[in-house]
């Protein structure tokens, strides 16, 4: 008799969440009884994104594309329901799987539940306790109708517990960004190359004045860049550091804009500073990896510095991945420019944090992931 075949969706709508189903869809390649279809929302969207994530990550090409491109919160929340549901009833998949917290893994998950098909979170359980953060928001939302969720760390177990959702239903997992870091990082090209790539050559004669060290900055976030107080506020503490150490920044189209609406542009114009467009993935860990410290108000660096032993300063006031600062190397300093200068001279001085990898970061969580589910879809046939 035949074998039953099962169909798992995979839905993807930004960048990260790339990084996070590649090893997931490998990891299931070991599986002839599952077939995966992959699904961008669109939700996030560049015409380079085939050369600087399909092509580098070995991702295919999405199976489907629903092509929803920007608006609010609400207009990319209802286009992208309105869109996949016809996808739903053509595929008929078993479970939908989503990853993140972006608009894109609340609103396929809730098209999902809403047709009765359960919907599998992987990286449940993260919890900034700030619910303005529409992050958040898509966190909380999307673990409550989830059937099956796998955790980074154990606290997002105990989260998720508090939350009144049954333990049967949570996996610690590990982290499948991670996963993805640590299969590229011994591919990732020579910083020179990237220095070449991206016309930065001018940043040469800086580093050999420091014996190699800079900062690697990436700023994005709304409550960020949206503000120019505290947008200049921020410029002025990197201008500051730019004096003492070598600033490369990869600015963001949603910061540049805001850069030039509110006249900033001259904060950017000390010599310490080299600015760049944002960079591909390979050429990210590169910059990472070689840096002295990182700068961010980005999630997934919060990790991807902690897994690299690399000293990170995020610009937010609250984090969602507590697991970076309790054991890792990053520290929380919000958006005051002394705070952010005094974290860097620690970290100059040699006071950083050295941290440790945390529990399961070790390469392995997509395959833990793709055994737990296919054995839970066996189950459910069964029963």
């Amino acid at each position: 008799m035949k074998s039953q075949q099962f169909k798992v969706l995979c839905i993807v709508g930004a960048r990260p969440n790339f990084m996070k189903i590649a090893p997931i869809i490998e990891a299931f390649s070991e599986y002839p009884d599952v077939t995966t279809t992959l699904l961008h929302t669109g939700q996030h969207y560049d015409h380079a994104m085939k050369s600087l994530l399909f092509d580098q990550l070995g991702l295919p090409v999405p199976d489907i594309d629903l092509e929803v491109r920007g608006g609010t919160h609400a207009e990319q929340t209802a286009n992208i329901m309105l869109r996949f549901e016809p996808v739903l009833d053509d595929l008929k998949p078993d479970t939908v799987l989503v990853v993140g917290d972006v608009n894109s893994t609340i609103a396929c998950a809730l098209v999902a539940v809403k047709k009765h098909i359960p919907v599998i979170h992987v990286e449940a359980g993260l919890r900034s306790g700030d619910m303005d953060m529409p992050e958040e928001v898509n966190r909380v939302l999307t673990d409550q109708i989830s059937s099956l969720l796998y955790t980074t760390e154990k606290l997002g177990n105990e989260n998720l517990g508090k939350e009144g959702i049954a333990a049967e239903k949570v996996r610690f997992a590990g982290n499948v960004m991670i996963d993805t870091l640590l299969k590229n990082r011994a591919i990732a090209p020579e910083l020179t190359t990237v220095i070449d790539t991206y016309g930065l050559e001018a940043v040469q004669p800086a580093l050999d004045r420091v014996d190699g060290r800079y900062v690697f900055l990436t700023m994005h976030r709304p409550s960020n860049v949206d503000d120019p107080a505290i947008l200049e506020e921020l410029l002025l503490a990197i201008a500051d550091i730019a004096r003492q150490t070598p600033v490369i920044f990869a600015v963001h189209p949603r910061t540049k804009g805001n850069i030039e609406k509110f006249n900033l542009g001259h904060l950017l114009q000390s010599d310490g500073i080299f600015t760049t467009e944002p960079v591909g993935y390979l050429d990210s860990i590169t910059l990472m990896a070689n840096a002295l410290l990182v700068l961010t108000d980005s999630g997934g660096i919060q990790e991807e510095t902690t897994a690299l032993g690399v000293p990170c300063i995020t610009m937010r006031h609250n984090t969602e991945r507590w697991i970076t600062v309790t054991e890792g190397t990053n520290t929380i300093v919000g958006t005051d420019s002394a705070k952010i200068k005094s974290e860097y001279q620690a970290i100059i001085d040699g006071k950083g944090k050295a941290g440790r990898q945390p529990e399961l970061w070790d390469g392995q969580a997509a395959k833990r992931i793709a055994a737990d589910i296919r054995e839970w879809l066996v189950s459910n046939a069964a029963s």
